[in-house]
């Protein structure tokens, strides 16, 4: 399992209506093959930051399969008019997980 993490900032005064944007804009990955779940994290003391965490059985299903679908279009159309700046995306594996 891959653990995709991307750091989002929204414009000022954006948080709350993001927060419900990607909130139904999710499905657009969570259809896809390979996704194995979908997590948004909303920021207390920073309310224009967001952390996504997408869990991918690889991470080909990320970077090759979900990247060059349509539902990555629709996903961006959706939630990239809010961003102040690109989102940072980084992949991890587990290194220790809860017991």
């Amino acid at each position: 399992m891959i653990i995709e993490v991307a750091d989002i900032r929204v414009r000022p005064g954006a948080g709350p209506e993001f927060g419900g944007v990607v909130e139904r804009a999710r499905t657009f990955v969570e259809s896809s093959p390979g996704c194995l779940g979908v997590e948004v994290l909303g920021g207390i003391e920073s309310p224009e930051r967001f952390v996504l965490v997408i869990r991918w059985a690889t991470l080909e299903d990320h970077t090759e399969g979900f990247r060059a679908s349509p539902a990555f279009a629709d996903w961006r159309a959706a939630i990239g008019g809010y961003f102040a700046s690109d989102p940072l995306v980084e992949h991890f594996t587990v290194v220790a997980a809860p017991r």
